[in-house]
């Protein structure tokens, strides 16, 4: 299950086989996509489902960079949390430092910068005001 914890969204993942390498370890990629699917569901905490954002908006989120640290390694079955703070927030671009933890071991850190864009022109465009004050909230 998804929760918010101040200004931090946690959100636990299981490590399948299918996340792992031919090591027992999870393949580096794979931390980007639990980064991914966390966003997602702080989105979704908020209210707000990409799908009906662009649809009902024009509006959706892409990445622009990722800037990552692999620290230690997760393996098949752990627990991982997945924790989520916006860093900065600008007109048409949030930032996000995202942790993998393990037992409240980092295992990889990442700062990804995300951009609010249109989705008929595909150029930046000002995230809603009535999504951005949520952003700007306290949870």
């Amino acid at each position: 299950m998804h929760s918010l914890d101040g200004s931090a969204s946690h959100l636990p993942v299981r490590v399948y086989y299918e996340d792992t390498d031919a090591a027992g370890v999870v393949y580096y990629a794979n931390y980007l996509k639990y980064c991914e699917r966390a966003r997602t569901e702080w989105l979704r905490a908020l209210g707000y489902a990409q799908e009906s954002l662009r649809e009902t908006r024009g509006r959706v989120f892409v990445v622009r960079s990722v800037a990552a640290e692999y620290l230690s390694s997760a393996q098949l079955d752990d627990l991982l949390d997945i924790e989520t703070r916006v860093t900065e927030l600008g007109r048409a671009k949030l930032t996000f430092t995202q942790r993998v933890l393990r037992d409240g071991q980092i295992l990889f850190e990442a700062t990804v910068l995300i951009v609010c864009v249109d989705w008929n022109t595909r150029k930046p465009a000002s995230i809603p005001a009535d999504l951005r004050s949520l952003m700007e909230s306290p949870q």
